[in-house]
């Protein structure tokens, strides 16, 4: 598996405001076609998507964000993205992002769940809660079938 980090670059000041969230198994868009080619993946795999919406900037995003990563480790089953509010600003109007961090937890590409803010109790919890939505195969047909984790 990846490490989990969040890599500061230096572009010649000392503020923190060019921050990359990476590692892991969590996918960094920064083109609206990525979102869209991932999130097709997702949808044809019968994966839930958790996208995180954040900034470079936020305190609280930066925070979290080595606990995403590893949430994204522990639960390869879903797909975890990361959008910068910054850099894709369109998308991020599209979802309506009024405070970052912001996470959507989306299945074929429509939202089931949403989190606003770094709470990581809440984060994991409704991780957990979509961990079993998705794709399984069902036994009598070895046909996908899609069931809720507690059925």
């Amino acid at each position: 598996m990846g490490h989990c980090f969040t890599k500061y670059q230096n572009d010649g000041d000392d503020s923190n405001h060019n921050v990359e969230f990476a590692g892991g198994n969590v996918h960094l868009i920064t083109a609206k076609e990525q979102w869209e080619e991932k999130t097709s993946e997702a949808s044809r795999n019968g994966k839930i998507v958790v996208a995180n919406f954040s900034a470079s900037w936020c305190g609280p995003c930066r925070m979290i964000a080595p606990f995403y990563c590893e949430l994204s480790e522990k639960h390869p089953s879903l797909m975890f993205l990361t959008v910068d509010v910054d850099e894709l600003t369109e998308l991020s109007s599209s979802w309506d992002i009024k405070a970052t961090p912001t996470f959507f937890f989306l299945k074929d590409g429509q939202q089931v769940d949403k989190l606003v803010g770094a709470n990581k109790p809440e984060l994991q919890k409704k991780t957990a809660t979509h961990l079993g939505e998705g794709l399984v195969m069902s036994k009598s047909s070895r046909k996908p079938t899609y069931r809720a984790w507690n059925e």
